[in-house]
């Protein structure tokens, strides 16, 4: 038996019936772990239907609903509020977990200013991954994608689908901002875990976040994920996203991380994309290559619609004091 030394709640959050087979088999990879967690919390996102049917099939399951405003952020918050674990793990209700998930982000959160950590995040295509979709852009479908390390390394910020903090994290620095998160709106906006992690940094001295290169976690992307309109709209999102975490943390903290991807990894990506299709005849390397372009490009054009839009008028700098539900401890 594998042994860890802390005490782990593992979070899922929920919000539709759509994905109940989803939910269900991420809730059975979480009761899996091994060792066994302390708990495993379902908060149910304002979906009564949803509530009812998940208590009556989840008897080992703490199934709690969000307190808060209707979103991810709310509902990790809410999770957070009700965890007895000395370690906080989130698990998206599309995704698996390998048995020793959650041991691997405990013993990586045990040494000295390591608050939090995150393990590679696998696609498990639900269909056939497209030729043109590129692996620089896995993270449309909340995968790891390439330009992250391929070993061990300190990162400014994990990725949501699996992310582990300890929980004394969330009583310094608060939960996750209602400005940022999934609200079930059509356009998928994010960053909070970034905007997170930077704010903990920002107030806890030393505070690291980790990724760990272990394939530990398998994230679900489904038919519809797969057609180039949801890609074109995910990357508009995401650069709202980013405008949205530029406001709040700064241009500097809040693209610190994304500099590098754009200036070496998305061209290095172009490149082998027309390499592909010019030296081994596979035509689907141009394809590649154009939806890291038009990827880039519709990332951009978010970016700069949100930075000029009269919504932004709205968000409050990091120095600000931000809504999160979590009252944080001077």
């Amino acid at each position: 038996m594998t042994s860890a030394p802390s005490s782990v709640s593992i979070i899922i959050c929920a919000y539709t019936l759509d994905r109940w087979l989803d939910i269900c088999e991420a809730v059975q990879s979480a009761l899996r772990q091994d060792p066994a967690p302390e708990e495993v919390i379902l908060v149910i996102d304002h979906n009564t239907e949803l509530e009812e049917r998940a208590r009556a099939a989840f008897p080992d399951v703490k199934v709690i609903r969000n307190e808060q405003e209707r979103g991810l952020s709310g509902a990790r918050n809410s999770g957070v509020a009700a965890a007895r674990g000395s370690i906080v793990a989130f698990l998206d209700d599309d995704a698996i977990a390998e048995k020793n998930w959650t041991a691997e982000v405990s013993r990586e959160c045990e040494p000295s200013g390591v608050v939090g950590a995150v393990p590679l995040i696998e696609p498990l295509w639900i269909g056939k991954q497209p030729s043109w979709f590129p692996n620089e852009f896995l993270w449309v479908v909340g995968c790891s994608y390439t330009g992250l390390p391929k070993q061990r390394q300190e990162v400014r910020n994990v990725m949501g689908a699996a992310c582990a903090f300890r929980r004394e994290l969330f009583d310094r620095v608060g939960g996750f901002t209602h400005k940022l998160g999934r609200t079930g709106s059509g356009v998928p906006i994010s960053c909070e875990e970034t905007e997170f992690c930077i704010r903990a940094k920002r107030i806890v001295k030393d505070a690291k976040f980790v990724f760990i290169p272990e394939k530990l976690i398998r994230h679900r992307v489904p038919a519809q994920r797969l057609t180039w309109s949801y890609f074109t709209v995910r990357c508009y999102a995401e650069g709202l996203s980013k405008a949205y975490l530029a406001t709040l943390v700064g241009q500097e903290r809040g693209l610190s991380a994304e500099r590098s991807y754009v200036l070496r990894t998305l061209p290095i990506g172009v490149v082998k994309g027309i390499s592909d299709a010019v030296f081994r005849f596979d035509m689907s390397g141009l394809g590649r290559a154009t939806a890291i372009i038009w990827g880039f490009a519709c990332t951009v054009t978010g970016y700069v619609k949100a930075r000029v839009s009269n919504s932004m008028a709205g968000m409050t700098s990091l120095d600000a004091p931000l809504k999160t539900g979590l009252n944080p401890k001077a």
